[in-house]
């Protein structure tokens, strides 16, 4: 049975998005008999474009989405072309890899309470300018964008980094830098020209899905974003939640639109490829060496440093403002701390948390125990997936969510699991799965097949060696995995909302909507509590490997060869 798992597994992944998708064609073009569409229409097309700032929220999804994915990806090639190989870049892997279990959220409510005209940023300029009540401009929700902006780069850098290093030794790149240095280069030149070409196809599929989550985003657009029009995914969001419920034609008409603008992103991004790769081939083959670039690596590690100071203190801010008493402008600190709105809201964190865990654990399981097979499958078989497998894996996180999950809703009504935890898990499993299998396929292929291979001279089954030999020296990865797929799972929003019709009120449905208040304690408790069980869930793939395996020191992922 074990040869069916990765069909049920690309099933269960690119399944749901199709429904999804189907389900929101149809209405687009006026088929949904639910509701009284019958026949093919185009009036949901033309009320679309009659919106008003229908052009403005496009180009809000459109321009920022490619600012933000370019900025992260400059920001994260240049660092380790300057880095790599130093303390420094050693000191940035272990500062940016626990921040990526940062929901994007949580990382959006703590920018805001930076860079907000009251926010702490600014009251630490007033201790200094002798202000005495905050400046009166537009730096959240501002009409450009900008502060959007600015959280999607923070949040991106720290994936696409990690999506980069997995990517560096394959490449070779610490052999290529001393060759290129031997002949002259300057370490970021000689990276860019050497190292890069051979990187960048590694890592282009994580770009494409950053690029396809920064034009669709809703939470980051929500806490961040300009509001008059706000993006196309966020007006979205409003007409799929009118009480009439004929915006639902309309509402999906502009889904299949947002998707037209991430297919229109990823082709732009494309032709950019082609134009930096043939500027790039002469630019290779010019001969320049560029050997004083001590103040472009400077420059770099500031960049790095701002987008992981950035996302920290912005998580200390918000544990400052949830137990903040008075705090008057232009304090830098509270005057008082009380854990009294803690206790006020204590049995609604305990409904949040526990409705977030009822639909985390099942889905994380399940999306492990799927990975699981699938890798086991590819060890008895002899090879791993071919490329258009790994294309497949990443479809979900290609697809922008805003552009099938009402489609899917439609799908679950259909046959009868409307609104029920079983289906708000599948949503969430659709995507847990990708970034399960990214994390634990490396660590699992990196286990020495020689232990395998005597457990079977020695007369045991691949079940046993499965059970007995490979999976006990996966212990640390199979749990740090698992918190990554929980990190995921609190972290989505969309799939919540909309398939479980805001019956399921979790860490993160609720800090949403409480970004439109301005209750900055309540942001701050429920900013933390998004960081409560990711954090919670790699304490414990650290502690229970270390506990279970005391005694055992050379329990550890032994490379091949």
């Amino acid at each position: 049975m074990l040869r069916f798992i990765p069909i049920l597994t690309i099933v269960i992944m690119i399944g749901p998005v199709s429904a999804g998708l189907i389900g929101t064609l149809l209405p687009a073009f006026g088929i949904l008999p639910a509701l009284g569409g019958n026949s093919p229409s185009l009036d949901a097309w033309a009320a679309i474009f009659a919106q008003p700032g229908l052009d403005q929220s496009i180009r809000l999804s459109l321009v920022n989405g490619l600012a933000a994915t370019l900025i992260s990806v400059v920001i994260v090639l240049l660092f380790c072309a300057a880095w790599q190989g130093t303390a420094v870049f050693r000191m940035m892997q272990r500062v940016l890899s626990p921040i990526l279990s940062v929901p994007h959220a949580t990382a959006a409510f703590g920018l805001a309470f930076l860079i907000a005209p009251s926010g702490w940023i600014a009251r630490v300029v007033a201790q200094f300018a002798g202000w005495d009540r905050p400046v009166d401009v537009a730096i959240i929700n501002d009409p450009l964008g900008m502060a959007m902006v600015a959280g999607l780069v923070a949040k991106e850098i720290p994936f696409l980094f990690l999506m980069t290093l997995a990517a560096l030794p394959q490449a070779e790149t610490e052999r290529t830098a001393q060759i290129t240095a031997t002949l002259g280069y300057g370490r970021i030149a000689g990276w860019f020209k050497a190292s890069l070409p051979r990187i960048y196809p590694q890592i282009r599929l994580p770009i494409l899905a950053v690029l396809a989550y920064s034009t669709s985003v809703v939470d980051v657009a929500m806490i961040l974003g300009p509001t008059t029009p706000a993006p196309l995914a966020v007006r979205i969001l409003g007409w799929l939640s009118d009480p009439d419920l004929a915006y639902r034609f309309m509402a999906s008409s502009a889904a299949v639109l947002q998707l037209l603008i991430v297919i229109v992103a990823m082709g732009i991004w494309i032709i950019g490829e082609k134009i930096v790769g043939i500027t790039g081939r002469y630019w290779a083959e010019d001969g320049h060496r560029f050997k004083r670039d001590d103040g472009l690596r400077r420059f770099s590690a500031v960049l790095a440093g701002i987008a992981a100071g950035t996302v920290i203190l912005g998580l200390v801010i918000l544990l400052v403002w949830s137990i903040a008493g008075f705090w008057a402008f232009p304090d830098i600190l509270p005057r008082n701390f009380s854990f009294r709105l803690w206790m006020r809201e204590f049995d609604m964190i305990g409904t949040s948390l526990w409705a977030t865990l009822l639909i985390g654990i099942p889905a994380v399981l399940i999306a492990v125990a799927l990975v699981l097979g699938c890798l086991e499958n590819e060890i008895r078989i002899g090879h791993g997936p071919g490329r258009g497998a790994i294309w497949l894996i990443y479809v979900p996180l290609l697809v922008p969510q805003i552009s099938f999950m009402f489609g899917l809703q439609v799908f679950f009504t259909l046959i009868g699991l409307e609104r029920t935890l079983y289906a708000v898990v599948l949503a969430h499993l659709v995507f847990v799965l990708p970034y399960v299998y990214l994390s634990l396929s490396d660590p699992f292929r990196a286990v020495d097949p020689r232990y395998g291979q005597t457990a079977l001279c020695l007369g045991a089954s691949p079940n046993r060696v499965f059970w007995q030999v490979r999976l006990p020296l996966l212990t640390r990865a199979v749990l740090t995995t698992m918190a990554v797929g929980l990190a995921v799972t609190v972290g989505q929003y969309l799939p919540t909302l909309l398939i479980g019709a805001g019956r399921f009120a979790t860490v993160t449905t609720e800090a949403v909507a409480l970004a439109s208040g301005g209750d900055r304690r309540m942001i701050g408790i429920y900013g933390l509590l998004q960081m409560v069980l990711p954090f919670a869930g790699f304490v414990c793939a650290l502690l229970i490997p270390a506990v279970l395996f005391r005694h055992r020191r050379g329990m550890n992922v032994q490379s091949k060869g």
